[in-house]
C-alpha cells in the first residue's frame, strides 16, 4: 500500500542519520576504553584509592550509557520498520497510525541524540547550577522569577532530571527575589548553558487593579556543577562564611536554628548559599561546592591563571540585555533574540517546552 511504503522509505532515509550518530559517539572508541577500565577495576590494589575508583566507575557508566542509549535508537528503527512492513503485507490500514507514532517517536530520540553531539564542551557533560534573580519590575518582577523557576523545574522533570532548590529569598508581596536550582542529568549544563541570560516578560499584571500592561525582567545564571579535583585552590581566609536562619517552611529544625550558610569570596565578592540542608555543616559544602564551581566556571571563560583577578560581570536586568521574550498580552509569542526562533505556544513553554530554543542556540553555536 502506497502510504505505508511512503512510511517506510522516509523511516529508511533516517539510517544514514543513524550511522553517522554511532560514529559521532566514538562507540568503538568508547568501548575499548570501558573494557581497559573494567580490567583496570579488577587489579590488585584498585580500591585503596576510593575517590579514583569512585571517578573510573562513574567514567564507565557513563560509558556504557552512551552504548546503550544508541542500542535502543537502533532497536527503535528495527521494531518500527518491522511493524510498517508487516502491516503493509497484511494490508492493514487500522495500523497506519501506530506506525507513523513510530516513525515520528524514532524520528524525535534521533534528533535529540544527534543534539547531545553537539555538547563537545568540557564540562557539557556535568550537572547545573541555575541562580535566578528578580529584576526591573519589583513584585510584578519577583512573579515572573518564580514563573522561570517553575518553567525550569518543569523542564528538568520531562527530561527526567533531578531538579532540588538549595537556596531561595521570598519576595515581599509575591514571587521569589532569588533562588538557586541544581539541576542533576547527563548533560544537563550543555543544554542549560543556552539559557545564560536576561529574560523579559510582557503581560498585564495581576498585581495592577488597573490592568495595566507591565514589562518585567529576571536573570538567569547558569553554570556548571564541578566536583573532585578543580584545579583552584581556595585560601580559607578569603572566605567569609554568615549563619542565618532558613526562610520558608521546612520543619521546626530548618527554621528555628542557625543553620543556612552564606559563603563570601573575598577577593572576586561572589556570594554563593545554600538553606535546605538539614546541618549547618551540610550547607557550607553544597555553598562550597557551588563558589569552586563558579571560580572555575569564571577562570575558564576568561582564561585567567589566578583567583585574585577573577571578577564576575553582571549584566543590568533591564531593557536591552534580554536574551528572550516571553509576551503574554496583546498577543502570545515567545521569541528568542540571538536565534530568532519563535513558538506561539506559550503555555507550552512555560511548562518546559524549551527544546526548540535549546536546539537552535547549540546548532547556532556549532555553525559559528
Amino acid at each position: 500500500m502506497l502510504q505505508f511504503e511512503e512510511l517506510r522509505l522516509r523511516l529508511l532515509g533516517q539510517k544514514g542519520k543513524l550511522a553517522a550518530l554511532r560514529e559521532a559517539l566514538g562507540l568503538d572508541a568508547a568501548r575499548t576504553e570501558c573494557t581497559a577500565l573494567e580490567a583496570k577495576c579488577a587489579a590488585e590494589g584498585f580500591w585503596d584509592d576510593p575517590k579514583q575508583s569512585q571517578a573510573v566507575l562513574q567514567r564507565i557508566a557513563k560509558l556504557k550509557a552512551k552504548e546503550e542509549s544508541c542500542r535502543r535508537l537502533e532497536s527503535a528503527f528495527e521494531d518500527a520498520l518491522a511493524m510498517i512492513e508487516l502491516a503493509n503485507e497484511a494490508e492493514e490500514e487500522a495500523l497506519f497510525t501506530e506506525c507513523h507514532t513510530g516513525v515520528e517517536d524514532f524520528a524525535a530520540q534521533l534528533d535529540a541524540q544527534m543534539l547531545s553531539t553537539l555538547l563537545t564542551g568540557e564540562y557539557d557533560g556535568n550537572n547545573a547550577i541555575l541562580t535566578f534573580h528578580a529584576g526591573a519590575g519589583g513584585t510584578e518582577a519577583q512573579d515572573w522569577n518564580e514563573m522561570l523557576v517553575r518553567m525550569y523545574t518543569r523542564w528538568s522533570e520531562r527530561h527526567g532530571f533531578k531538579c532540588s532548590m538549595v537556596d531561595f529569598l521570598d519576595g515581599e508581596e509575591a514571587g521569589l527575589k532569588s533562588a538557586v536550582l541544581v539541576i542533576a542529568g547527563e548533560n544537563a549544563y550543555g543544554f542549560l548553558k543556552s539559557e545564560n541570560g536576561v529574560h523579559r516578560l510582557v503581560r498585564c499584571s495581576p498585581f495592577d487593579s488597573s490592568g495595566r500592561r507591565h514589562t518585567s525582567f529576571a536573570s538567569l545564571e547558569v553554570m556548571p556543577e564541578i566536583d573532585g579535583e578543580t584545579g583552584v585552590d581556595i585560601n580559607p581566609d578569603d572566605i567569609k562564611m554568615d549563619v542565618y536562619r532558613a526562610s520558608g517552611a521546612g520543619g521546626q529544625k530548618v527554621n528555628k536554628t542557625s543553620s543556612a550558610v552564606r559563603l563570601t569570596h573575598i577577593p572576586t565578592g561572589i556570594v554563593t548559599s545554600c538553606q535546605v540542608e538539614r546541618s549547618q555543616h551540610q550547607n557550607r559544602e553544597v555553598a562550597l561546592r557551588m563558589l569552586k564551581s563558579k571560580l572555575i566556571e569564571i577562570k575558564e571563560r576568561e582564561h585567567l591563571d589566578k583567583i585574585e583577578d577573577i571578577k564576575g560581570v553582571q549584566m543590568e536586568i533591564a531593557w536591552g540585555s534580554q536574551i528572550r521574550s516571553y509576551v503574554f498580552m496583546p498577543y502570545q509569542l515567545v521569541k528568542d533574540h540571538r536565534t530568532s526562533f519563535e513558538n506561539g505556544n506559550l503555555q507550552a513553554v512555560m511548562d518546559g517546552d524549551l527544546d526548540g530554543f535549546i536546539t537552535a542556540y547549540l546548532k547556532m553555536q556549532a555553525t559559528a
